[in-house]
């Protein structure tokens, strides 16, 4: 029996090459929700979902008004729906100690949990530089950390985290293309017009530079932030999506 797909298969496989790609190297796209899409990129899948300062109410949570950490997903959903508001999406926000404090900076409605942390050590957070993502007056932006100190803004939110991804257009210079450590990870870039925020997350163990590049790349961020490895995970009910998992820090999510 003949295949009806081969044809148009085929075709597009000419065309690729006439157009100096291969399939590997072409994101794939579908949309999963208002806001999110599955897409494949260098043959890793994502989730990517986009929202506009605008328009879109983004937050940084890490307690409630009882001072108690949200930790869950589920949790903080039902604190805002108390206040007859929904959380349409969430992940994690940032890295966190055992006892689920922020590593570095973190401004939520409750106010600053920490200063900019600009110190060194160990780990993905003090592979300098560093940055912050911050909102404010329906602006975005990630910042280099000595950058935003400089800078000296004061935002609706932020959090700190690391290392810095895309910085200025450009991939982490300690970011190794050759690197081989391959973990689930998640991140946030924000678009040239300092509107348009993306939050990225790898649905398969991806390695640094793949992620990093899929900011540089095919997302177009001048400047982009890692948030968080192994322990990242997504909250976005339109897609069906309500991931369970260890207890977290900081969370970022977006409320209607």
């Amino acid at each position: 029996m003949l295949n009806p797909i081969a044809p148009v298969t085929a075709g597009l496989s000419l065309l690729l090459l006439a157009l100096g790609l291969s399939a590997c190297d072409t994101a794939l796209e579908e949309a999963s929700g208002e806001n999110c899409r599955s897409l494949t990129y260098k043959s890793n899948p994502y989730t990517v979902c986009q929202f506009d300062t605008a328009t879109d109410d983004i937050r940084l949570f890490h307690a409630g008004s009882d001072g108690q950490p949200f930790l869950q997903f589920d949790a903080l959903a039902s604190a805002l729906e108390a206040e007859g508001k929904t959380l349409v999406f969430a992940t994690n926000g940032g890295m966190y100690h055992e006892d689920r404090q922020p590593v570095g900076y973190l401004r939520t409605q409750n106010g600053d949990l920490a200063t900019v942390n600009t110190n060194e050590g160990p780990g993905n957070f003090h592979m300098k530089p560093n940055g912050v993502f911050w909102l404010q007056d329906n602006k975005a932006g990630v910042t280099v950390s000595e950058d935003y100190i400089e800078l000296s803004l004061d935002p609706d939110y932020a959090t700190q985290s690391g290392p810095m991804l895309v910085i200025d257009g450009e991939i982490h210079p300690d970011i190794n293309e050759d690197g081989t450590s391959r973990k689930r990870r998640n991140g946030v870039g924000v678009a040239e017009d300092g509107q348009t925020v993306y939050f990225a997350i790898s649905d398969t163990p991806v390695t640094f530079h793949d992620f990093a590049s899929l900011f540089q790349d095919k997302l177009k961020t001048p400047n982009a932030l890692f948030l968080d490895g192994q322990v990242s995970r997504m909250y976005a009910p339109a897609m069906g999506r309500d991931e369970a998992g260890l207890d977290m820090g900081p969370i970022v999510g977006v409320v209607e």
